[in-house]
């Protein structure tokens, strides 16, 4: 074990992420125009050791994955604008590139909750005995 350990928490490269994650956020909310990414909603940014890529993860707020192509797509072409005005915001010696992707997360959970409900609806009609007696959560 080193003597010269740093301490536990956020490196830089997360304190980096972090306010990337904020400043894309103001941005899309207040700078960009496109209605295609209006109801984007920045989810997670993770950012490179040598801070050259930012990988940039977003979803878009009741809309489906079509639109999530496109907004990706509008992203990418606005990336210089948005890197642009990051640039202005942090304080580093470079500004890392932005690779956008379209994060299907929510999308996947409400489908495998729509499964559990269906599953769950599927075996109270097959064991309604269950019901009666309060055995049910």
């Amino acid at each position: 074990m080193s003597r010269h350990r740093r301490p536990q928490g956020f490196n830089r490269t997360d304190r980096i992420a972090d306010q990337i994650q904020r400043e894309l956020s103001r941005l899309l909310q207040f700078e960009m125009k496109d209605p295609r990414v209006n109801l984007a909603t920045i989810q997670d940014v993770t950012v490179s050791r040598d801070l050259s890529y930012a990988e940039v993860y977003f979803t878009l707020l009741g809309q489906g994955e079509e639109a999530g192509v496109e907004a990706e797509e509008a992203l990418v072409k606005a990336s210089g604008f948005l890197r642009s005005s990051l640039a202005k915001s942090l304080n580093t010696r470079t500004t890392p590139k932005l690779r956008f992707h379209y994060d299907m997360t929510p999308e996947r959970a409400a489908h495998l909750s729509q499964l559990i409900d269906d599953a769950r609806a599927e075996d109270r009609e097959l064991r309604p005995e269950d019901d009666e007696t309060g055995n049910n959560e």
